[in-house]
């Protein structure tokens, strides 16, 4: 990456542990690590007046970029559809799985760019994308998802997401979008190593995330995180999905949706519970 100067800022707000803000300031990254922030010339040796790349912010201010915990970048494209406007969740699903299932990579590269435009725009640098439809017979999703983000430049998490319990057998999402225990984890397996760098300062990392307890069995939850465990530094996620219907998760599992985690060996170390609705 070399190096980079931004210097001449008229502030950098650092949010670091002490909250410092510096006026009149420098700052150097060496390869993508900071390396020095503080007033202008104030050490030559650590922020030179050169750089390979020197960005003169005079009358700009610096600050860390921010960090979108959640995103679905492929819902881009239907988020304004007329007829799922003010509809419940689960009727919001189920009719828009039927445009989602549709998913290819060309439309994942472009959901991306699109997504990422607008956040960078916004001064978003890092994202987590909580990804998990992946049609049958569909390749290539994750790999034009991390290509177009490295294109653009953000550090980028993105889950592997899945499906297991489909409309026929009590579940939410079609077949054309809900896959086999065995099928999910080998390509959870896949994906993290080919994808995810648990080293510091990483572009790109994975995470194994099933979907909310009605959209998977069981197993395919304590799998996956048994897998996230063997793989090394790959965490495992799974949303808290309860939109009013806990008691009716209740009565068929003996426990809210809450629950699943601790049951479900999903409580721990290294666990990403992602709690959209009461609990």
């Amino acid at each position: 990456m070399g190096t980079l100067l931004v210097k001449n800022a008229d502030t950098i707000v650092t949010c670091d542990d002490a909250d410092h803000v510096f006026t009149h300031a420098d700052l150097l990254a060496t390869d993508g690590v900071i390396t020095y922030v503080g007033p202008t010339g104030a050490n030559a040796a650590a922020a030179p007046s050169a750089a390979d790349e020197v960005i003169d912010a005079r009358g700009k201010v610096v600050y860390p970029g921010l960090v979108n915990t959640h995103h679905r970048f492929y819902q881009i494209f239907t988020r304004n559809y007329p007829e799922v406007q003010n509809l419940e969740l689960f009727p919001w699903l189920t009719t828009l799985y039927e445009y989602w299932k549709n998913i290819d990579p060309e439309v994942m590269r472009y959901a991306t760019y699109s997504a990422l435009g607008e956040l960078v725009k916004g001064g978003c640098t890092t994202c987590f994308d909580h990804h998990y439809v992946f049609p049958n017979g569909v390749d290539g999703l994750m790999e034009a998802e991390f290509d177009a983000a490295s294109q653009i430049g953000t550090r980028m998490v993105v889950s592997r997401g899945s499906m297991s319990l489909s409309k026929k057998d009590g579940g939410l999402p079609p077949d054309s979008v809900v896959q086999s225990v065995d099928a999910i984890l080998s390509d959870s397996q896949r994906a993290v190593e080919k994808f995810h760098d648990p080293a510091p300062f990483s572009m790109r990392q994975v995470v194994l995330a099933p979907c909310s307890p009605f959209s998977v069995t069981k197993d395919l939850l304590v799998e996956s995180a048994k897998l996230g465990a063997l793989a090394g530094r790959a965490p495992a996620h799974s949303p808290v999905r309860d939109p009013g219907r806990g008691a009716l998760y209740h009565r068929g599992h003996g426990h809210a949706p809450a629950g699943v985690h601790g049951v479900r060996w999903l409580g721990g170390p290294r666990r990403v519970v992602c709690a959209r609705h009461p609990l």
